[in-house]
């Protein structure tokens, strides 16, 4: 009873390390992102992929309004997993350190620039007294003098560089998957394909435009473009991972049952 209480202890603040040296607020931040609908980033050698899960918890919830992807500057995209408030934070943080550093410098920031700034705030919400960690994951992709770049921020304030990742709900088996089929030197299409057979393998092999999120930035351009249904649409029938209408019905039933995060 003793250990259980002390265990208590541990749990009540931020600022407090067990005596193995957790901190359990930051374990249980961890756990916050596994709940949530999982996200993928593909870094190819033409630009990145940002890939997501849009299920929602009815089918009267107009699917737009689940924002999972999001613009933080012309050549940044950022993915999430967890919370979605939590992640609405960060992003406008994001977005205006962008700005900040245009208006500051007269030029765009650097990806991991804007990484370790987010992350830097992160990692101080671990070390304030009656705050809480964020409840989120992010995935920032974007492009770099010309060279792609795919980071993980972790509810630590840890970045993390990838050539390809998965956060939020079934992470480990689409890393798994990620693991057997990358290949170095994929040009974006390849990418997009990997992205979205990824996030089939863990719906059955099949996926549905409505209940999908894609988003690419090419170095051609350098510009985000978010794609929209019918690219979408198109992109599942060309790799033989769209949806029939029975399996689109089966998946609504299902996430009335599951939390959007």
């Amino acid at each position: 009873m003793q250990g259980q209480n002390q265990q208590q202890a541990y749990d009540r603040g931020i600022t407090i390390f067990s005596p193995d040296g957790r901190l359990y607020q930051v374990e249980y931040a961890r756990e916050a992102v596994k709940r949530g609908t999982a996200s993928i980033g593909i870094r190819t050698e033409d630009g990145v992929v940002l890939a997501v899960d849009k299920r929602i918890r009815s089918p009267l919830m107009e699917r737009d309004s689940v924002e999972k992807i999001h613009k933080a500057d012309d050549h940044i995209g950022i993915a999430s997993a967890g919370h979605v408030a939590d992640a609405r934070q960060l992003i406008d943080f994001a977005r205006r350190r962008a700005q900040v550093n245009e208006l500051r410098y007269g030029e765009p920031i650097a990806v991991e620039t804007l990484t370790k700034e987010v992350t830097d705030y992160i990692q101080q919400y671990t070390q304030v007294g009656g705050a809480r960690p964020f409840g989120v994951a992010l995935i920032i992709a974007g492009i770099a003098d010309g060279e792609p770049k795919l980071y993980e921020t972790d509810p630590s304030g840890t970045p993390y560089e990838w050539k390809a990742l998965a956060v939020g709900a079934d992470r480990g088996d689409i890393r798994d998957y990620l693991e057997e089929h990358y290949e170095e030197g994929m040009d974006l299409d390849t990418g997009v394909e990997l992205a979205l057979s990824a996030l089939a393998s863990v719906n059955d092999d099949s996926l549905s435009p409505e209940g999908l999120g894609l988003a690419t930035i090419s170095v051609d351009d350098q510009q985000f473009h978010e794609h929209d249904l019918s690219e979408r649409e198109a992109y599942l029938d060309g790799f033989g991972l769209l949806a029939s209408e029975q399996e689109e019905a089966e998946e609504a039933d299902d996430s009335d049952e599951t939390d959007e995060e």
